[in-house]
């Protein structure tokens, strides 16, 4: 199958799971599409541009004629833990997936690609953001192989405590202390989406929003939530009462969802400055530098 991967995909996983793993599944993706497509008779009618940072997702048709939407994504990416939310979520807030491979493909009900809650005004964006991700929060199934919040943001902090410039040593010493605070004492524990946001939140024709791609985790829904909060964080920056506006919305989606305010506080600040780091790291200059600004407002 010809296809050319499209270069957000290629770039992400470069710097997620580095060159060689990158170039290797890469080089293998051709043949895996195909493969994918042909065990389920599928027609292809496009890739998916830009498309996520860690999967491939191809537009397709199943054999009846109904849309669907085949997605590949590399073992490092764990796709058998977004088969198990998503098996869990019943597409109750969420695609529904329609069936697995065991070469790790998904096939998902198709969503509106083109149409994410960052189409609507930023009010009503956080409404129905809010009300989607409420959805999601269950208890996980048990027995379960999702990791905690304890354990991934473990892994997220351990480049933030090597050595810094002055200027964000204080910032980052700031995050991990928070972090190291709210992973003491947890205080639930709900199967969470992991990476949610207004743009993995699209139209669709059985509800009116579902949410995509999740990074399941097990953990307190003040995490989740945290990252809903610096949404469209360059318009923030831009606007004079940007540094208000970020802490008003820490406490209106705290109120909203009855999440603890400080929790969310501190788990938007260890999230914004990780983020924030990583892009630094990997030469993403401008992103880095909108997303400590804003941390250092909280």
């Amino acid at each position: 199958m010809a296809f050319e991967p499209p270069e957000r995909l290629v770039r992400a996983l470069g710097e997620t799971y580095g060159d060689d793993v990158s170039a290797r599944w890469l080089g293998q993706l051709p043949a895996l599409a195909e493969a994918a497509v042909a065990e389920r008779g599928l027609t292809v009618d496009r890739v998916q541009a830009p498309g996520g940072r860690s999967s491939l997702v191809l537009l397709v048709r199943c054999p009846d004629g109904t849309p669907a939407a085949l997605k590949l994504a590399p073992e490092e990416a764990r796709p058998e833990l977004e088969s198990a939310a998503l098996t869990h979520w019943k597409g109750w807030g969420a695609a529904q997936l329609l069936d697995t491979s065991p070469a790790g493909s998904l096939l998902l009900e198709r969503l509106h690609p083109e149409v994410s809650l960052r189409s609507l005004p930023e009010a009503k964006a956080l409404l129905e953001a809010a009300g989607t991700l409420r959805r999601l929060w269950v208890e996980p199934p048990a027995p379960h192989g999702f990791e905690s919040v304890a354990q991934r943001t473990e892994r997220q902090a351990a480049p933030m405590r090597g050595e810094l410039p002055d200027e964000l040593a204080p910032l980052a010493q700031a995050a991990l202390a928070a972090r190291d605070e709210l992973t003491a004492s947890p205080p639930e524990e709900f199967l969470l989406h992991g990476n949610f946001r207004q743009s993995k939140v699209l139209s669709s024709e059985r509800s009116p929003w579902l949410t995509v791609g999740p990074e399941p985790l097990v953990g307190e829904r003040a995490y989740d939530l945290a990252r809903l909060v610096r949404d469209r964080v360059e318009d923030l920056i831009a606007a004079p009462s940007g540094a208000a506006v970020a802490r008003r919305r820490v406490n209106k989606l705290a109120d909203a969802l009855d999440v603890d305010p400080a929790r969310l506080h501190g788990w938007t600040l260890f999230r914004a400055v990780e983020s924030g780091l990583r892009a630094r790291a990997a030469g993403r200059t401008q992103e880095s530098e909108l997303l400590l600004e804003f941390a250092g407002w909280l």
